[in-house]
C-alpha cells in the first residue's frame, strides 16, 4: 500500500540523503552528485511550470527532461549519470512505499554512436590560450575571441556581429543579438573582459577601420570583421597547436561553456537564458531572470568567470 502523506521533493530528497548514507555507506561525493541530479530535475519542473508529487512524475516527463539537458550540452557520461541517479531515487521511493512504479525504469541511456557535441576540459582550453602569440594584434584578438566564445558562450555569428557599443565592462555585460534578432544580457566574464580590454586599447585601434565597420569589436587586418570561416580557422588551428585531437570548432566553446556550469552547480535557468535558447515546446515561457542573477551563476560557476577584477 503506498504512503498517503503529501510529501514535498525536499522531504523525500532529505530521506534518500540518509539512505544513501547509512544504507549504501557512499562517500560524500557520490551523494552529492545524487542529490545535484535530483536538484536539477526539480528546477525544470519549476521552469516547466509543475508540481507534481513524486507519485505523479512520468516516464515522458523525464524523457523531456534529459532531452533539455542533452540540449545544454552535458555529455552523454554525464547524462548517463544523471539517469542512473533518478532511477536510484524512485527506487528508493518504491522501497519506501511512495510510489508503486519506477517512471525512470525504461529511460533510454545515450548511445555511445551517437553523435553529440564535443566539450573540452578546462585544461584543454588552457592549452589552446597558452598557444596564442600575444606579440601580435592577431594573437590579441584572437585570445579575446577565444576567450569571449566560452567565457560568455556566444554563437559565432554572435561573435562577429558583437559591436563596441553593446559591450559595457562596467556592468561587466554584453548585449547579445542572437536568432531571430532576439536580443539578451550576457554576463562578461573577468578573463574575457580582461582581453578585451587589451585588444581594444592595444590593437584594435591600430587598425584602418573600413566604413561601415566602426563598431564592430573583431577586425580583420583590411579592417572589416571577420567572417565565420575565420574564427573557425582560428579555433581550429590553436586546437592543432595544443595537440588537441578532438574534432572542435567555434561552437565547441559554446556548449565547453554550457556543459562546465552545469556540471559544477550553476541554474539551469541561468543557463538556458545565458545562451539564449529557445524552449523545447515552443509555447513555454520561461521566467525572466534578471543580471544579477546571471552573474552570480557564471562568477560563481564557470572555471575563469571567478576573479572578478578587471585591469584597466
Amino acid at each position: 500500500m503506498v504512503k498517503q502523506e503529501n510529501m514535498n521533493w525536499e522531504s523525500h530528497a532529505k530521506n534518500f540523503e540518509m539512505y544513501l548514507q547509512l544504507e549504501k555507506s557512499l562517500s560524500s561525493n557520490s551523494i552529492e552528485a545524487y542529490l545535484r541530479d535530483l536538484r536539477r530535475l526539480s528546477e525544470y519542473l519549476e521552469i516547466k511550470r509543475l508540481s507534481p508529487e513524486v507519485g505523479q512524475v512520468s516516464h515522458q516527463l523525464l524523457s523531456e527532461f534529459i532531452l533539455w539537458i542533452a540540449q545544454l550540452g552535458l555529455s552523454a557520461r554525464s547524462q548517463a549519470r544523471m539517469i542512473s541517479g533518478i532511477r536510484a531515487f524512485f527506487k528508493f521511493l518504491i522501497l519506501e512505499d511512495v510510489v508503486e512504479k519506477n517512471p525512470a525504469a525504461m529511460l533510454a541511456l545515450p548511445r555511445l554512436g551517437r553523435k553529440l557535441p564535443q566539450v573540452l576540459s578546462v585544461e584543454e582550453i588552457d592549452q589552446m590560450i597558452a598557444t596564442i602569440d600575444l606579440s601580435n594584434a592577431q594573437g590579441q584578438r584572437n585570445r579575446a575571441i577565444l576567450e569571449i566564445l566560452y567565457g560568455s558562450g556566444l554563437r559565432v555569428s554572435e561573435a562577429v556581429e558583437l559591436k563596441i557599443s553593446d559591450v559595457f565592462f562596467k556592468e561587466e555585460f554584453l548585449k547579445i543579438t542572437g536568432k531571430g534578432n532576439k536580443q539578451r544580457l550576457v554576463p562578461l566574464g573577468s578573463s574575457a573582459a580582461k582581453e578585451m580590454k587589451i585588444y581594444l586599447e592595444n590593437h584594435r585601434n591600430q587598425v584602418a577601420v573600413q566604413k561601415g565597420f566602426e563598431d564592430h569589436v573583431f577586425l580583420n587586418q583590411r579592417g572589416r570583421k571577420l567572417t565565420r570561416v575565420m574564427i573557425f580557422l582560428v579555433i581550429k588551428g590553436l586546437a592543432e597547436k595544443a595537440g588537441i585531437a578532438k574534432n572542435i570548432s567555434p561552437h565547441t566553446m559554446r556548449h565547453s561553456f554550457a556543459t562546465h556550469l552545469v556540471e559544477r552547480g550553476a541554474d539551469l535557468r541561468a543557463v538556458q537564458d545565458m545562451l539564449g535558447h529557445e524552449s523545447i515546446t515552443t509555447t513555454e515561457i520561461y521566467t525572466h531572470l534578471d543580471r544579477e542573477y546571471l552573474r552570480e551563476n557564471l562568477i560563481s560557476f564557470h572555471p575563469r568567470g571567478k576573479i572578478r577584477q578587471i585591469q584597466s
